[in-house]
Order: structure tokens, then C-alpha cells, then sequence
């Protein structure tokens, strides 16, 4: 589905002649119309589980009028007209109190996606063979692997939006994706697994010849089979980048979305502006202006220039995440975060690249002087609950006398975030991003990345079996 300058041009006209009678009639109104094509394929062991390619054409009308807020989606043109005076009905019908949003400037734009290597050229069975390719080399690199999940992934969108403030803005966008997971079984049934993932915005190119990279995570899970459970207690402990990331992302970057802070009176206590919750060396952005990466975006979905917004600088709390409603309640600037999964959503709040920004540290430095600690890599899983965490490291090292010693396995991290982002002692020079996945309000997985240095923490507790 290559969408022609002619057809652009057309399905933008419609849609502004389509909202232009009904700009009065609610206090906001916005349509986005998103044509979409897309392929998937995976393996579950050495079976193909999945061969699909798929066309869509899906659309979804917000209105709002007098704070209520109505959405309704739809699957064609014909029906658009209805479609609209449905969500202004709805909206009057829910509306009991006053619009907040914070007032944007119209713009008019179109975004395009700077191609390499264009998946849409390329036939299922091309892309089937490489990836055929991938799960046979994990499937043959030890006897111990039980099992493996490969899957890829690609989808071409471009999405349209125009709404009551005059906005019209067209934006392509381009994911590739490769995801690469193995089990391994090893003796006394111990069970260790591997992953490893690999994300494009513009080139299908970066999934080929990345051997040694898949490779990495069947290394990974039969490594973990010879690793000891940790001894728990209280620990100074290294993330990892990713894990330093996915830490950052999940137990401090969900309290930043404003959202959750405006019905939260606990979180407005902790969460004020210019106060300092962190070692002064910490830095944490949210940066949707990183070129190429899946949370990078020009606009928001309500139409929003993104940015790149500091929520911690210096070691003091500084923005806040915001889509226009939040950001009117709070008398906060719109900070380009209003995010959906696809145009069947609504845009809700949400991050896009969020990570700590670099320190001082080598790696070397930051483990020299630990006599016993643990080096946490990765994240295997974890959750959240408002200001306490969890999570699990996919593999750890012991720290020894300024040393990686050996593998230990049953790594799980908690405690109090707050009190975890002032036990900060050290940050590393190396900062990473990885892809992933987030989740909120039934909208999952959203492109987003992950990033950050080496962190060091004191006083961790650490748990094992």
C-alpha cells in the first residue's frame, strides 16, 4: 500500500472538508485516519507458528465538550459523517464541567520516513528465510536449548490528523523489528532464558548479517544454567545499561506522566516541581528527538511538537510528561507526549525515549573499589506499585575485590524509588538505548527506547532462592 502524493492530497481534503461544519459545535474535535500495511512471521521451536501480511484503513474521532470527552473509531470513509456527530453527541452527553487544554498553535506538515532498504520490496519468503535462518542457528548452537520464539515484525503507517484548530499534519512512520528468545534447560530441570532484539526505523537492512547478535542470546541462557542463586541481603549493585534503562523507564518514568500524578493526591506530594529527589549528578530525559530510534516522533498524536524534556536535572525534578488536557489542569506547558497505539485509540500519556544521561564514570572505576557486590544485567521481568519496585535481572556476576566473579542467577531487585535515586553513587560514561515495548491503559506494546549508563547503587536489596 504505497500512498501516492495524489491520494495524500485527496484523503487530506477530505477529512478538513469532513471536520469543517462541526469545529463550533464542541469545544475540541480531532479525526486521524491511518493506512497501514504490515507483515509478521515466527518460528516456535523449529515450527513456523505465523506467516502474515495485512492492509488496514482504521480511523478514530475524539471530541470534547465541557471536560467530557468522547471517542469513537471507524473502518472506512462513507460513514464519516455519523461517525463525527456520534462523538459530539457523546461528548455533550458526558460533559458536566469546563474544557482544560493547553492552548497549541496550528500547524500544517507532512513527515516523511528517509528509507534504506525497503521491507515492502521484498516477498514473505524473503523474509521468512532469513529468519528461518536465525531460529536454526539458535536451535543448533547447544543440545540444551529447548526451545526458541523468533519472531519478525514490520509495518508501514502513515497516519493523518487534522483537527478543529486548523491542524493538518500527515506522518509516515516505519518499524522493523527482529525479536530473538531461547530456553535452556540444564541439569535438576533448572530452566534459564535468552533474548535479544533488534529495531529499525528506516532500513530492513539492519536485520540481515546480525548472526553473532542473535547468537548472543542462546550464550546468554546457557551461561545462566551454570550460575548459583545469589545469596540474598543488602548489596551495592551495577546495572547494566538496558537494566539501568528499563529501571528508569519503569519505576520513575510512570510517575512522571502527568496523568497519573493529577489523580494521585500522594504522588502530588512527592512530585514537586523543583524539588530535589536525587543525587545531584543524576540526569533524566525524555527525549522523542533522538534520531531513529521507536519512541522518536516529530509530532505527538494530538498534534504536538515533541521534545526533549529533562524530568530530572541536577538532581532536581524539572517537567513533567503531559498531553494538552494535563498540561491545561496543572498549568504546565504540553510537552508532545499524548501517544496511541494506533489510530483505534485514544492518545493517552505516555513516554518515548527515556533514559539517564551519561556520568563520569568507566566501568572499571565504578567496580574497583567494591570488596562484595552484584553486577545485574537485563531485565527478565519485574512491576511496579506507585513508589515500590521489583525486578528481575536476566543474568548476574558477583563483584569481588573490584572484579566480575562468578555467575549467579535469582537476581531480583526492590525497594523504594525515591530512596533508590538518592542511594545513586556512581554513573558511567557509556550510555546505551535499546528498544522495547510499553504498556498502559490497555494500549501495548508502544514503541519506546530505553537508555542509559552503568549506574552504580548502595544499600540494594537484593533477593535469591
Amino acid at each position: 500500500m504505497v500512498t501516492s502524493i495524489p491520494q495524500t492530497v485527496a484523503l487530506q481534503d477530505r477529512l478538513l472538508e469532513a471536520i469543517a461544519p462541526y469545529k463550533t459545535q464542541v469545544d475540541y474535535l480531532e479525526i486521524r485516519l491511518e493506512q497501514s500495511e504490515s507483515a509478521l512471521i515466527s518460528y516456535r521451536g523449529p515450527q513456523l507458528d505465523a506467516v502474515d501480511r495485512s492492509l488496514s484503513l482504521v480511523g478514530g474521532i475524539r471530541a470534547c465538550h465541557r471536560g467530557g470527552w468522547s471517542f469513537v473509531t471507524f473502518n472506512g470513509l462513507a460513514d464519516l459523517k455519523n461517525r463525527i456527530e456520534t462523538a459530539i453527541a457523546q461528548a455533550k452527553l458526558v460533559g458536566q464541567e469546563t474544557t482544560q487544554l493547553a492552548e497549541v498553535a496550528p500547524i500544517q506538515d507532512y513527515v516523511s520516513v528517509e528509507l534504506g532498504k525497503d521491507p515492502r520490496g521484498l516477498t514473505l519468503d524473503q523474509k521468512r528465510s532469513l529468519i528461518e535462518q536465525y531460529n536454526r542457528l539458535l536451535l543448533e548452537f547447544d543440545p540444551r536449548i529447548q526451545t526458541t520464539m523468533v519472531s519478525y515484525r514490520d509495518r508501514f503507517g502513515t497516519t493523518y490528523f487534522v483537527n478543529s484548530l486548523g491542524s493538518c499534519i500527515v506522518q509516515e512512520r516505519l518499524d522493523i523489528s527482529g525479536g530473538f528468545g531461547v530456553i535452556a534447560r540444564g541439569e535438576g530441570n533448572i530452566v534459564r532464558q535468552g533474548f535479544e532484539s533488534v529495531h529499525s526505523r528506516s532500513d530492513y537492512a539492519t536485520l540481515e548479517g546480525i548472526e553473532a547478535q542473535v547468537q548472543s542470546a542462546a550464550e546468554r541462557a546457557v551461561g545462566q544454567l551454570e550460575a548459583k542463586p545469589v545469596k540474598g541481603g543488602q548489596y551495592t549493585v551495577v546495572l547494566d545499561p538496558y537494566l539501568a534503562g528499563v529501571f528508569i523507564h519503569e519505576a520513575f518514568g510512570h510517575l512522571s506522566e502527568a496523568d497519573f500524578v493529577y489523580e494521585n493526591p500522594r504522588m502530588q506530594e512527592l512530585l514537586v516541581l523543583g524539588k530535589p529527589i536525587a543525587i545531584p549528578q543524576l540526569n533524566v530525559v525524555d527525549d522523542a528527538l533522538l534520531p531513529g530510534l521507536p519512541g522518536s516522533l516529530k509530532y505527538d498524536d494530538e498534534g504536538v511538537p515533541a521534545q526533549r524534556k529533562y524530568l530530572i536535572k541536577d538532581g532536581i525534578l524539572t517537567q513533567r510528561l503531559h498531553n494538552r488536557e494535563t498540561a491545561g489542569k496543572l498549568g504546565e506547558a504540553p510537552t508532545g507526549n499524548a501517544r496511541a497505539l494506533s489510530a483505534l485509540y485514544p492518545p493517552i500519556v505516555r513516554m518515548t525515549n527515556t533514559g539517564i544521561e551519561s556520568g563520569d564514570r568507566t566501568f572499571e572505576e565504578m567496580i574497583g573499589d567494591i570488596e562484595e557486590g552484584v553486577y545485574a544485567v537485563r531485565m527478565l521481568g519485574g512491576q511496579t506499585n506507585g513508589e515500590l519496585f521489583t525486578f528481575a535481572a536476566a543474568e548476574g556476576f558477583m563483584i569481588r575485590n573490584g572484579q566480575l566473579a562468578e555467575p549467579v542467577s535469582d537476581v531480583t531487585l526492590s525497594g523504594n524509588v525515591f530512596q533508590t535515586l538518592k542511594d545513586v553513587e556512581a554513573i558511567g560514561n557509556d550510555s546505551v538505548y535499546k528498544n522495547g515495548g510499553c504498556g498502559k491503559g490497555g494500549q501495548s506494546p508502544l514503541p519506546v527506547s530505553v537508555g542509559g549508563p552503568h549506574v552504580r547503587i548502595q544499600n540494594v536489596v537484593v533477593g535469591g532462592r
